[in-house]
C-alpha cells in the first residue's frame, strides 16, 4: 500500500459559531479569508469571543488531509512543529489516536492556534497565530523523512516560509514522490503567485484549488483556470463549492457533483476532499470516482462543527466510499 506524508502548520483549531457577522467587522477580518495574526491580536480576539461557544480540534490544512487519509486506512505521517504546552500535546495525541505517525518537531513559542469564526451561512474566516509552527526551518527537513512514501502533500499556507517549501518539495521530488499542493487561501495565493507558479511548474503533480484561489492564481474563470493549471501539472482540481468540482488530467476532463447535505460548517471541506481524491488515486480509480470520494468526505465533514468526524460518521463515510469503489 502506498504511504502519504504531509507537511504543514500544526495548529489547534478553536471553532467558534458566530450569531452574525459583527465579530468579523469588529476584528477587521475579511469574511472567508485567512489572516495571519500575532499573539497580541489572538489574545484580543479570544477575549472578544470568550462568551461564544467554542470547541477545540487539532487542525491545519495538510494535517486535516492526512487525518482523512488515515481514517480511510492509508498509512500516513505528518511533519509539523509544536510548542511544549497543552495545545501541542493535544495535537500530537490527536494524530496518534487517528492512526497517524506524527513527526513532531519542538519549537520555542507556544503551539499555533487558528481561531475559526463560522458565520450563520457556514462560511469560515480564520485568524491564525502560527506560534511554534512558524519556527519550522529548512534545516528541520531531512532526506530520510521521505523514505518509504509515495505521495507528499503540502499546504499553501506554508508560503510564508518559501525556503522551507522549496527544500521539502525538492527533496520529495528527488526521492520520486508525487507531490500534491493545496493552494490554501486566495489571499495567500495573491501574495505568493510567482513563487507558487515556479514550484508548481517544476515539481508538483497535483494541485487543489477552489474557484477563488484559482482566480487569484490565473485571473480567469474556473474553467479557464482548470486548463491553465492543468497545463502545468499532471492533475488539476478546481473546487466549486456546492457546484461540485472540475478535474483535468491531460486531455481528460470530468465534472463531479456534490452529495446532498445539511451544511453546518465548511471548515475542512477542501482538506477532506483532497483526502478522498488522493485515496482514489492510490486505489487506481478513475478520475470521476476520485472526485466522488472527495465529495463524500467533504460533504460529510461540513455537517459537523470543525474538521474532525467521529467514529460513527467515519463508518458511514467508509461504507459510501466502498460503494463507489465497487461500482
Amino acid at each position: 500500500m502506498e504511504k502519504v506524508l504531509g507537511l504543514g502548520n500544526a495548529l489547534v483549531d478553536i471553532m467558534t459559531s458566530l450569531p452574525d457577522e459583527s465579530v468579523l467587522a469588529h476584528l477587521a477580518l475579511p469574511k472567508g479569508s485567512m489572516q495571519l495574526v500575532d499573539e497580541v491580536f489572538m489574545q484580543k480576539a479570544l477575549a472578544f469571543t470568550r462568551d461564544i461557544p467554542q470547541t477545540l480540534a487539532a487542525g491545519g490544512s495538510a494535517a486535516n488531509t492526512i487525518n482523512g487519509l488515515a481514517n480511510l486506512g492509508i498509512q500516513t505521517s505528518f511533519i509539523g512543529k509544536i510548542g511544549t504546552d497543552p495545545y501541542g500535546d493535544a495535537f500530537e495525541t490527536d494524530q496518534q489516536n487517528n492512526g497517524i505517525n506524527p513527526i513532531m518537531l519542538k519549537g520555542k513559542a507556544e503551539s499555533g492556534r487558528a481561531l475559526a469564526l463560522v458565520t450563520p451561512d457556514s462560511e469560515r474566516t480564520f485568524a491564525v497565530y502560527l506560534g511554534a509552527a512558524i519556527e519550522m526551518t529548512p534545516d528541520d527537513i531531512r532526506p530520510e523523512m521521505f523514505d518509504g512514501f509515495s505521495y507528499f502533500h503540502i499546504e499553501g499556507y506554508l508560503v510564508q516560509n518559501q525556503g522551507l517549501i522549496r527544500k521539502a518539495i525538492e527533496m520529495a521530488y528527488a526521492k520520486g514522490l508525487k507531490i500534491s499542493l493545496d493552494m490554501a487561501s486566495y489571499n495567500v495565493v495573491e501574495a505568493s503567485r510567482e513563487f507558487l507558479n515556479e514550484m508548481i511548474e517544476k515539481y508538483v503533480s497535483i494541485v487543489f484549488a477552489n474557484e477563488e484561489e484559482a482566480k487569484a492564481f490565473t485571473g480567469k474563470s474556473p474553467e479557464e483556470s482548470l486548463h491553465i493549471i492543468g497545463g502545468l501539472v499532471d492533475i488539476a482540481v478546481v473546487k466549486l463549492g456546492s457546484e461540485g468540482s472540475l478535474i483535468k488530467r491531460g486531455k481528460e476532463e470530468v465534472k463531479v457533483g456534490v452529495i446532498k447535505v445539511n451544511c453546518i460548517d465548511t471548515t475542512g471541506a477542501g482538506d477532506l476532499y483532497a483526502s478522498g481524491f488522493i485515496y482514489g488515486l492510490i486505489k487506481n480509480l478513475p478520475l470521476d470516482k476520485c472526485g466522488q470520494i472527495g465529495a463524500v468526505l467533504s460533504g460529510n465533514v461540513i455537517e459537523v462543527l470543525g474538521p474532525k468526524m467521529d467514529g460513527d460518521r467515519w463508518n458511514k463515510v467508509k461504507k459510501l466510499v466502498a460503494e463507489i469503489e465497487s461500482k
